[in-house]
């Protein structure tokens, strides 16, 4: 298949305007296979509560019976098992579906196909879900879009429920412009309607897909490809006097303007573009701030302390000054960011206190060194400091709960640091370091 799909994207980088005819014979015996060996083992099961050990005990006759239903197009993807996860920030929580292992495996190898050949189409602008780009290359280009160009104003947008009120309809005539392989698009018409089972029950959708899919980010990104990358790249840059940018990841994503009378046209003409594609704005959280080199100016003019601040990946952007006084963007962990982060962290703990201290020292360590890779970033380390301590204490108040003495002293507890030091935090991403990212801000 890897072969195959090396050519389908040389196909594709040739001719943009080239159509698909006949893609499903890619999701062969050794396709499907592959795909099951890639898929990782100890994730969640969906509604069949079949796993991937499970799976594999009989993996022969199960490929060989998938290939089987999906040439007499007999195969239909079960509902998808849905879950709810906390929302940072907020009290709202957020769903999840979570596929049937198999229907894993048939969407791993038909999201494939799709990065095969949208991978050529989507813009630089867009980071969220594609291979060698990731979050701290949005942030660092988003910087420069900030710093080095003429940024005055910010539009930070939300959309509202976005992979809830994806319109089927247009999805499709969407994947029509480089598909016309019917097997294909059925495929995945089946899944976008496949529906979700929750307490038992289960419930048809005619719009949305679900988060948690294998398919989900790459149809997200072809659906935003469309309304609006391209809009933005075509229309709105076209019409703007100044310069403007926009940096995507997923459905989050920050548009830079030179002029603010640019920036209301493009707030308006946004909520009329998400209109004609069944999307909204959430109003309370979109909003045009001064932000930039002159913002603390302008702020000054209108008898505002000082700019204001936006979120974007996690971060709280702010503007500052360097050392030698020149204007700079920094970044800190925002604060919805952190009270989550702090919540599971208490919510573990206080589950897990009477397991064995080895066990608890290991998942903190763990933990810790994943939310460095990521927050580790240019300004941010004394954000991650402050983390770090936060996490030190709840550790020692759970672990002192383990008694209803309370006996547990500073002393013994630092004695315990000592046995199983937690990670400092340190830089680990330069935010300056554009070395694999000058081609996207050329």
């Amino acid at each position: 298949m890897n072969t195959k799909l090396i050519r389908i994207t040389e196909l594709a980088q040739q001719n943009p305007e080239m159509k698909f005819t006949s893609l499903a014979h890619l999701l062969s015996e050794k396709a499907l296979k592959q795909c099951h060996h890639e898929l990782s083992g100890n994730k969640a099961s969906g509604i069949d509560n079949i796993t991937k050990a499970e799976y594999a005990e009989n993996l022969q006759d199960n490929i060989a019976n998938l290939i089987e239903r999906l040439k007499k197009k007999s195969y239909r993807p079960l509902p998808v098992r849905r879950t709810y996860i906390d929302k940072a920030g907020s009290k709202e929580k957020r769903p999840l579906g979570i596929p049937a292992y198999e229907d894993k495996i048939v969407q791993r190898g038909i999201a494939k196909i799709l990065n095969a050949i949208y991978e050529n189409d989507f813009l630089d602008s867009s980071f969220g879900f594609r291979p060698m780009r990731n979050c701290h290359d949005a942030l660092k280009v988003l910087n420069v879009y900030i710093e080095k160009r003429y940024t005055n104003y910010i539009v930070d947008v939300d959309i509202k429920g976005f992979f809830d009120n994806v319109d089927h309809k247009w999805m499709v005539a969407f994947l029509k412009h480089r598909i016309t392989d019917p097997n294909l698009l059925r495929l995945i018409a089946r899944f976008l309607k496949a529906g979700y089972l929750e307490e038992g029950k289960k419930y048809d959708i005619d719009k949305g897909t679900p988060q948690g899919g294998l398919i989900s980010p790459i149809l997200a990104n072809i659906y935003l490809h469309y309304v609006l990358d391209l809009w933005f790249e075509k229309t709105v840059k076209e019409r703007c006097q100044g310069q403007a940018h926009i940096v995507r990841y997923a459905d989050d994503f920050v548009c830079c303007f030179q002029y603010r009378k640019d920036a209301d046209r493009f707030y308006q003409a946004l909520h009329k573009r998400l209109s004609k594609f069944n999307l909204e704005m959430a109003k309370d959280k979109t909003k045009i701030i001064s932000f930039g080199r002159f913002a603390e100016e302008n702020c000054g003019r209108k008898g505002i302390k000082k700019p204001q601040t936006f979120d974007f990946l996690g971060f709280t952007h702010y503007c500052d000054k360097s050392r030698n006084g020149h204007f700079r963007v920094k970044r800190k962990t925002s604060r919805k960011k952190v009270q989550s982060k702090l919540k599971k962290c208490k919510e573990w703990l206080k589950a897990n206190r009477t397991k064995g201290t080895d066990f608890i020292m290991d998942r903190m360590i763990r933990s810790l060194n994943g939310y460095y890779n990521y927050y580790c970033i240019t300004d941010n380390l004394q954000a991650v400091i402050n983390y770090q301590f936060q996490v030190r204490k709840l550790l020692f108040k759970w672990l002192n709960r383990r008694s209803q003495k309370r006996s547990y002293t500073w002393e013994k507890f630092n004695l315990l640091l000592k046995r199983f030091p937690l990670p400092r935090p340190r830089a680990k991403v330069n935010i300056y370091d554009l070395r694999s990212h000058i081609s996207y801000i050329m």
